[in-house]
């Protein structure tokens, strides 16, 4: 055997000792806190390498030519993943780890291209090796295997050329190392590491016991269990010194209840927070809750003040507004003497939209109303046959103006109903308004009334162009704009079925529609027949009786 040869081969066993031994020092590093078992593996391996190359080099000693390839790889199998291919890249041996690991039988794997083990962003790399193997350059780099069931783990590979007895390059050998868990165990460390300076609190609590697993540096900070241990804490701890159950409700319905998330808004320790509770599955049971804290004290103070800011304009603004749109009242019915046909015409559209401006400052003001609970409503017995009727004389002016019919069905026997009559006419009168605004002239418009033993139903229907069923999501949203509302032309705020909505549910009661494009649309809202709130004040009124 040549001189030249025989250094060929003490080079490549000398890479490949290398290379299975660096990589195995690297791996069990980052899984190992003492430096003793990836110091003393590395030097077996690289110790094991020269007697593994002879065995695996073709025209070896007849007495290991009788053996079967598996078993000349066998002191590999416990530390690398070996593979063996021709220099078409097809696999002609495997030992038993890559089988183990891989998922594949042996008959799956020899015969068949190594390129079967790669997805499509890797055959650039397979490219790589084959090219540097050509040239008799051993490769070294991390690598992903797809395994049979369609995982992928990432392996550290040292891929060394084969050569014959005359030097002919006849194939390679592959030694690799299962980095998976190290790399995830990394990501991990600096995921942790992301989390523990993050300006929100994350907490990690396990399912079943409540104790907390983990917490980063805000959270610690929070609740003061930096110096003491917080894995000795629960939830409950959590609650009794956050003077909250909120979260520790939130986790017990999240794990009765087979969700996975909760979110809600709560009070803890002196501050307003949105809170993000996530049930994490481990192995297809419940494993861990993801908490998050997100501290919105500044945010609820802004919006109060911007709030306060337009509740104090509103205010001001109403006042001249409604004097202003008086004058002009007066001077359209003639108070002052006749005016001239353009004075009279411009004065008129002078006083639409100061109306226009009244009823967005009176929307404003209702819903900064219902945002903070002060918008009061006054209970009484109240026939609704009568209030239809006479909401519909009060919207006379809406038949002059758009040239449409108002009729009043089903209302000829009383419908008693406890509820607040001024705000059951301002929902109807938006119902009829924007039914008129979206009405053909000479169209008909019904108010109609019906009742069970429950409730009662309210409807307003037209014949308009209907609600775009891409759109009918935004109807209740505030200022909502659909694409054929034309509210430059026709008029609005945007603001109105907002408010007929906050309305409706604070008495109680439900509020939908029916529409269909170009047929017609059908707004209905629904009461119950005694309120909750005039129920309770009865019940409590009983009891004190009792008493």
């Amino acid at each position: 055997m040549s001189s030249k040869l025989i250094n060929k081969r003490t080079a490549a066993t000398f890479f490949l000792g290398t290379a299975i031994s660096g990589s195995w020092y690297t791996a069990t590093s980052a899984l190992l806190t003492g430096e003793i078992i990836p110091v003393v593996g590395a030097i077996v391996l690289a110790g094991l390498t020269p007697f593994g190359v002879n065995a695996l080099r073709p025209g070896g000693d007849d007495s290991l030519d009788n053996h079967d390839m598996a078993q000349r790889l066998r002191a590999f199998d416990s530390h690398a993943i070996v593979n063996i291919l021709d220099t078409c890249g097809v696999l002609k041996q495997v030992n038993d780890r890559f089988i183990e690991l891989t998922g594949y039988t042996r008959d799956q794997l020899i015969g068949q291209p190594v390129s079967m083990l790669y997805n499509e962003r890797s055959r650039e790399l397979a490219s790589e090796m084959r090219a540097a193997l050509k040239q008799g350059k051993t490769w070294q780099g991390e690598t992903p295997l797809r395994c049979a069931d369609g995982r992928v783990i990432q392996t550290q590979c040292t891929v060394m050329p084969l050569f014959n007895k005359s030097g002919d390059w006849t194939g390679s050998i592959s030694a690799r190392t299962d980095v998976t868990h190290a790399n995830e165990l990394l990501a991990e460390r600096d995921t942790a590491e992301t989390l523990y300076e993050l300006r929100d609190d994350i907490w990690i609590v396990d399912a079943e016991t409540h104790r907390f697993s983990y917490m980063n540096r805000v959270a610690m900070s929070r609740t003061g269990w930096r110096t003491e241990p917080y894995s000795e804490r629960t939830l409950d701890d959590l609650a009794e010194k956050s003077g909250s159950h909120a979260i520790l409700e939130a986790c017990q319905s999240l794990a009765a209840s087979g969700k996975v998330m909760a979110q809600f808004d709560t009070e803890m320790f002196g501050n307003h927070f949105q809170v993000t509770v996530k049930l994490l599955p481990i192995g297809g049971k419940a494993g861990r809750f993801l908490i998050m804290l997100n501290d919105i004290s500044d945010i609820i103070g802004e919006e109060r003040m911007k709030s306060e800011f337009i509740s104090m304009v509103s205010h001001e603004l109403r006042s001249p507004l409604t004097s202003i749109k008086g004058s002009m009242g007066l001077l359209l019915s003639r108070a002052a003497g006749e005016l001239p046909s353009k004075a009279r015409a411009l004065l008129e559209i002078s006083h639409r939209n100061a109306d226009r401006l009244v009823l967005i400052i009176n929307d404003i003001l209702d819903l900064e109303k219902i945002s903070t609970g002060q918008l009061e409503f006054n209970l009484e017995e109240t026939d609704i046959a009568e209030l239809l009727r006479e909401t519909s004389a009060a919207n006379s002016s809406l038949e002059q103006r758009h040239g449409v019919r108002i009729q009043v069905e089903n209302t000829d026997t009383p419908m008693q109903v406890t509820t607040d009559p001024n705000r059951v006419i301002q929902v109807l009168t938006n119902f009829l308004s924007n039914a008129a605004k979206f009405s053909k002239p000479g169209e008909r418009i019904t108010i109609r009334a019906e009742e069970n033993d429950h409730e009662l139903r309210i409807s307003v229907s037209d014949r308009g162009q209907g609600i775009p069923a891409s759109e009918e999501h935004k109807v209740f949203q505030r200022f909502a704009d659909l694409s054929n509302s034309k509210r430059a032309e026709k008029g609005g705020t945007g603001l109105g079925l907002s408010v007929c909505k906050a309305i409706v549910e604070n008495l109680g009661g439900k509020i939908g529609f029916d529409s269909r494009e170009g047929f017609g649309t059908t707004f209905y809202f629904t009461l119950p027949k005694k309120n909750s709130q005039v129920a309770a004040e009865e019940t409590a009124s009983l009891l004190r009786e009792a008493s």
